[in-house]
C-alpha cells in the first residue's frame, strides 16, 4: 500500500514538472504580448510629478550656459536628453532647431555620456537649438532622472516638477498633441496660481 503511494505520488511528481516548462513559457508569453502593445514612448516615470533631481553640470564644450536644478523653475521648459552617438536624435533634432527658432518653450539639453568634442561638434554641424546645455559624461544626472536611454525629453513645469516623459524622438503628433497642449495647460496653471496669490 505504501509502495503504491510513493510510486502515485512520483507519477504524480513527474506529470506536474512535464508541465512546468508550458506553464513558465505561457506565462512569459503573456507579458511579451502586453509588452508588445505598449507605447514605449509613454513608459510611466517614478518622477512624474516630483521636484527634478538636484544636479549641476558643466555647459557642453563651446557653449556658455551649463544646466542645474536650480535653471528648471520659474517658467515651463523642456529638458532633451541626447547624444551625438544617438541615431533617433538625429530624428528629432530638425524640429527642435524649429521650435528654437519659434521661441515656444524654452529647450534645454542634457548630453548624456558624449566626449566633449563629439558633443560640440554634433551641435555646431546640425545647430544649437538648446538654451542650456549640461554635459553629463558619468552619466549618472541621467540615471537620477531614471533615464531609459536617449533621447527622452521632459517636460518641467515653472515649479521644477516633472510633469511629462517622452521615450524615444520626439515627432510632430507627439509634440502638437501632447506636448505642446501640456506646455500651454502648466503655463495658463501657473498664471491662475499668481493671480490668486495676488488677490485681495
Amino acid at each position: 500500500m505504501t509502495m503504491d503511494r510513493e510510486q502515485s505520488f512520483a507519477k504524480t511528481g513527474r506529470s506536474v514538472l512535464a508541465f512546468l516548462p508550458l506553464t513558465v513559457a505561457a506565462v512569459l508569453a503573456i507579458f511579451l504580448a502586453w509588452g508588445l502593445t505598449q507605447d514605449p514612448g509613454s513608459l510611466p516615470s517614478a518622477l512624474i510629478g516630483k521636484v527634478v533631481p538636484e544636479f549641476d553640470l558643466p555647459p557642453v564644450q563651446g557653449r556658455s550656459l551649463g544646466l542645474s536644478s536650480d535653471d528648471l523653475k520659474g517658467e515651463v521648459s523642456l529638458v532633451n536628453v541626447f547624444a551625438s552617438w544617438c541615431v533617433a536624435c538625429r530624428e528629432e533634432h530638425p524640429l527642435f532647431m524649429q521650435l528654437a527658432a519659434q521661441g515656444t518653450v524654452p529647450l534645454h539639453g542634457l548630453n548624456y555620456k558624449d566626449q566633449p568634442d563629439d558633443a560640440a561638434q554634433w551641435l555646431d554641424n546640425l545647430g544649437d537649438p538648446y538654451t542650456r546645455t549640461g554635459a553629463d559624461i558619468s552619466g549618472h544626472v541621467a540615471i537620477d532622472w531614471g533615464v531609459y536611454g536617449v533621447p527622452e525629453t521632459f517636460v518641467v513645469d515653472a515649479d521644477g516638477l516633472i510633469a511629462y516623459k517622452h521615450i524615444g524622438p520626439v515627432n510632430e503628433e507627439v509634440l502638437a498633441k501632447t506636448i505642446l497642449p501640456l506646455v500651454e495647460s502648466l503655463r495658463q496653471r501657473t498664471a491662475d496660481q499668481k493671480m490668486r496669490g495676488a488677490g485681495p
